[in-house]
């Protein structure tokens, strides 16, 4: 059982796992900031454009509500299907794709920024002994010259 702890703790400690776990707990909040501005930014502009229409709201009555004999009591709630619902949600899917987009764009040209960055030149590396020998044997040709 030890090594089995054990090796559940290494795999925990490994740093793609926390890396995702963080990943996924900073998506979690982003997401809901993207809610947040898609419900109550977006939307309501768009319901403006839209003569005040509540995307929320939208549905479609399949089977509308039973009420009992008395017509006060409901005997069977409506079947509806929210497309409003689903039309919000894609715009939510909408702005969180953009955002991921734009954010793996400009890491991605930061990345070949950084990648293009000159680097010092290497030093020259030290000339052979047959090299040493040529440069040697031209300069005694030179002055005999």
């Amino acid at each position: 059982m030890g090594k089995f702890l054990n090796d559940f703790k290494e795999f925990a400690m490994r740093g793609n796992v926390i890396d995702m776990a963080v990943g996924v707990i900073i998506g979690g909040a982003f997401g809901k900031i993207v809610t947040s501005m898609v419900n109550d930014v977006i939307m309501p502009l768009v319901g403006v454009l839209t003569g005040g229409v509540n995307f929320t709201d939208l549905k479609w009555i399949i089977q509308p509500e039973k009420l009992a004999a008395d017509g006060t009591t409901v005997e069977a709630a409506a079947v509806t299907l929210n497309y409003g619902m689903f039309v919000q949600n894609v715009v939510d899917f909408l702005i969180i794709a953009f955002c991921i987009f734009v954010a793996i764009r400009l890491m991605s040209k930061l990345k070949k920024k950084k990648e293009e960055e000159p680097t010092a030149p290497a030093p020259a590396p030290e000339p052979t002994a047959e090299e040493k020998l040529l440069t040697e044997i031209r300069d005694l040709l030179k002055e005999k010259k």
